[in-house]
């Protein structure tokens, strides 16, 4: 991240600075002295918003949470056929890195008081929010929260495989195949 060219730095620019290091090197990489280098200011511009480096996790956690909710739900409720709007998840969903490195990042820190409320919430409102999605396109109750928890489970498993235990990366092609194979096999015709 480059420089910040303010005079005063705002509590959103170092949530989102905390954000870019989740994503870079982990959630125990957040530190305050680190950071103000890295935005080019004193440790008393961070003071001056956070009383400590747990406010800033609450922070730039509730920052990637209401991100996270906005973009992927918010752009999809235009679109009013479920099968479709399931499908436009997928595909917004599958070309998104960034929010995916923070979420792996997350659940490698899932034991950390601050974490495991946001990463509770943010499961079960993407399980909801698929279930709900299922149920639209025509599944049972039943059949649609055990689709929605089987997709949720592969998007966390391919995290797994990819971010943590270093499986090779998917070429482009592979990966759009990958992707189109699990729409085909869980979106309901």
């Amino acid at each position: 991240m480059q420089k910040l060219e303010k005079t005063r730095l705002s509590a959103e620019d170092w949530a989102l600075a905390a954000l870019d290091v989740i994503a870079e090197q982990g959630l125990a990489a957040v530190a305050v002295e680190p950071l103000a280098r890295r935005l080019g200011v004193t440790k008393g511009s961070f003071y001056w918003h956070f009383p400590s480096r747990e406010a800033l996790l609450v922070a730039a956690l509730e920052r990637w949470e209401k991100t996270e909710q906005e973009t992927v739900f918010g752009q999809l409720e235009a679109i009013p056929e479920p099968r479709a709007r399931l499908r436009a998840l997928f595909q917004l969903v599958a070309h998104e890195l960034k929010p995916h490195v923070i979420y792996s990042e997350l659940l490698k820190a899932l034991d950390h008081p601050v974490v495991k409320p946001v990463l509770s919430r943010v499961s079960e409102r993407r399980l909801d929010y698929l279930t709900a999605s299922f149920r639209q396109a025509g599944l049972g109750r039943i059949d649609a929260q055990n689709r929605a928890r089987l997709l949720y489970a592969a998007y966390v498993g391919f995290l797994q495989l990819s971010l943590q235990l270093g499986q090779p990366r998917l070429h482009h092609d592979e990966f759009d195949a990958y992707v189109n194979h699990v729409m085909t096999t869980l979106i309901p015709e």
